[in-house]
């Protein structure tokens, strides 16, 4: 079959695995292709090299498993980069530091998982 048009556009997605609580994000190039018949077609790239459709088969990178939560770009490596550099709690609708005896930074006391923080998206 010859190809006669292609269109490429470029997305994200945020994943968390809900076995392991892995979570990762991952940009694809996705190629929309129509051959000479007349029917379309996508193939999709990470770093260049053609993947299986990420919506369709998605496998945690770290445990294999197979029930990956996607979310749209950002969701992951919001919440890594909260984990990885606190910053200090406001005090409600005033916008200033919590005073000195209140906990000053986000997950005080507690150690904070990927997995807690996807809690409410398992299923019961």
């Amino acid at each position: 079959m010859s190809e006669i048009a292609a269109t490429t556009v470029h997305e994200a997605y945020a994943f968390a695995c809900m076995r392991c609580g892995h979570g990762w994000e991952q940009a694809f190039e996705i190629e929309h292709h129509v051959d000479g018949s007349n029917n379309g077609f996508v193939i999709y790239k990470a770093d260049g090299v053609r993947v299986p459709s990420p919506l369709s088969t998605p496998t945690c990178t770290n445990c294999g498993g197979h029930v990956v939560r996607i979310m749209r770009s950002g969701r992951v490596s919001t919440v890594q980069k909260l984990l990885r550099d606190p910053q200090p709690r406001r005090s409600a609708g005033k916008g200033v530091d919590a005073p000195e005896g209140e906990a000053a930074t986000v997950g005080a006391g507690h150690h904070w998982h990927l997995s807690d923080l996807l809690h409410p998206f398992h299923r019961k």
